[in-house]
């Protein structure tokens, strides 16, 4: 067969750390060359895109996806095909989806399931974290078979969903403990479910049923609570923490304030948590209100979307997920008459791209470089792809995606490409807007046209220890570790022991 040969003319070529003017040649789903007036030859069997007047970019990674999941009575819309088209329509050209295994069952199980799902339906590059839901013997031995023979880097603890999935502080302390020693990403939803429980029970009692219960039930406090206590138990075992889908601004600061004490975590805000905002749980529109419901829920501050994308700018706030979990307005009446079954989840794996670009680039707050870093490249880092994703240079997989930078796009359920028939961005008019989107060499999508087959897209296998984030825990184990007092023995009298009162 002819080899895949494809050259990239007249963009900029935008990393996390440049921009140049460069043209971008590649074979055989990886990149060649970078350089200005590329011209290989033979030119027989070469396509040719033009990005005259556009930015060439690697490919997104959405750290935050659902596919195919069933929770809570029902299963998401999004399947790993329509899931994964709908990425590469956005921009992203890989995702990483979660296996959750129910307490006391299999994570290895779990992982085979979920990639047995995803495997034949793929259109794009995909990784799975895997969930830690209960405690033994036989999880650890899983964790660390997952590790060495399945190439999961992640585990995620959920600190909410009591009696589904929650961990207690004890399980959880274990869990970060021998996350820390396999060297991979502790993840934690950061929510206190005790509370959450109560609380619902109390405004249920009240007669409060509505998708607003939802929102009162989890309330700021609570995540932030469970943000803080996560960041004390990681950094108590020097343990990198990794805290997904962070919605508030009290959770926010608490991830910020870490961050400038040195401790080594990370925060995940969400597409939706910078692009709307939780007053919609109060819309009188059930079905509006309902399609917001996700957990931990959008903050009903609306000014804090803008005050998430500010941190993100700057570093406090490192990489944007979208928490994309799908359910239509007939799965979501569920919970009709009782928001605590309203099935948890919106979406956004589509639409990231374009709404951190219209909240970020386009309202000043971050530079197309800063952009890169939080769709693509700290990802990569983070999770151990790097430099084979999240960066567009020699050796690189062919993950690039075409952005014109001055188009826009009013974002609709109506026109998406997602199964659902809701989408919570509805209306919002965004610039930048990707051209084409190229995964592994082969070009994807096209000026709304797809070239996609189900199951193109491959399994990306994920060392441990990834240097950006273990060189300085491994370096702390070895230099930060308390030593004991020298001193004399104590040589005085001691007390006699009390007898036990009868």
């Amino acid at each position: 067969m002819p080899k895949q040969r494809l050259l990239i003319k007249g963009g900029r070529v935008v990393n996390d750390d440049q921009s140049v003017e460069a043209d971008v040649y590649v074979e055989e789903g990886v990149v060649q060359e970078v350089g200005p007036n590329l011209n290989p030859k033979p030119p027989s069997g070469l396509t040719v895109l033009d990005a005259t007047n556009k930015l060439v970019i690697p490919g997104g990674i959405d750290t935050h996806t659902h596919l195919q999941f069933p929770f809570m009575g029902t299963t998401t819309k999004d399947d790993f095909y329509t899931g994964t088209k709908a990425a590469v329509a956005g921009g992203t050209t890989m995702i990483i989806d979660f296996a959750i295994p129910q307490k006391g069952c299999s994570l290895i199980e779990a992982f085979d399931k979920w990639k047995g799902w995803a495997d034949p339906k793929v259109c794009c590059d995909y990784a799975l974290h895997v969930a830690v839901t209960w405690w033994s013997d036989k999880v650890k031995e899983e964790m660390k078979s997952l590790v060495q023979d399945k190439g999961v880097n992640s585990f995620k603890m959920f600190m909410a969903y009591k009696d589904l999935y929650m961990l207690s502080d004890e399980e959880l302390y274990a869990a970060l403990s021998y996350c820390k020693e396999l060297g991979t990403i502790a993840q934690v939803h950061a929510e206190n479910g005790e509370l959450i429980s109560q609380n619902a029970k109390k405004l249920l009692a009240m007669g409060i049923t509505g998708p607003e219960g939802h929102a009162l039930s989890h309330s700021e406090d609570v995540e932030a609570e469970a943000t803080h206590r996560a960041i004390a138990i990681a950094n108590t075992v020097n343990c990198p923490l990794f805290v997904v889908h962070v919605m508030s601004k009290s959770s926010a600061r608490m991830i910020t304030n870490a961050r400038n004490e040195g401790k080594v975590v990370y925060g995940e805000p969400i597409a939706a948590g910078l692009g709307t905002d939780g007053t919609n749980y109060w819309n009188e529109d059930w079905a509006h209100a309902a399609a917001h419901v996700m957990s931990p829920p959008l903050s009903s501050d609306p000014s804090t979307p803008d005050f998430l994308m500010n941190l993100l700018a700057n570093d406090d706030l490192s990489v944007v997920g979208t928490d994309n979990c799908t359910f239509d307005t007939c799965q979501k009446a569920l919970g009709k008459d009782d928001f605590t079954k309203i099935p948890n989840g919106l979406n956004g794996v589509e639409d990231r791209m374009s709404v951190v670009w219209e909240k970020g680039v386009y309202s000043g707050k971050m530079d197309e470089n800063r952009f890169v870093a939080v769709t693509s490249t700290n990802a990569a880092k983070i999770f151990n792809l790097y430099p084979k994703k999240g960066r567009i240079a020699v050796g690189s997989d062919a993950d690039i995606v075409i952005w014109d930078p001055e188009a826009t796009r009013t974002i609709s359920a109506k026109t998406h490409h997602q199964a659902n028939n809701f989408n919570v961005f509805e209306g919002m008019v965004c610039h930048g807007v990707p051209v084409a989107t190229i995964s592994r060499g082969k070009v994807v999508y096209h000026d709304g046209v797809f070239n996609v087959t189900a199951g193109q897209g491959k399994y990306v296998s994920r060392p441990p220890f990834p240097p950006y984030v273990y060189e300085r825990v491994k370096q702390r184990e070895e230099v930060c570790q308390p030593i004991p007092v020298k001193r004399e023995p104590y040589a005085g009298v001691v007390s006699a022991t009390p007898s036990a009162p009868r």
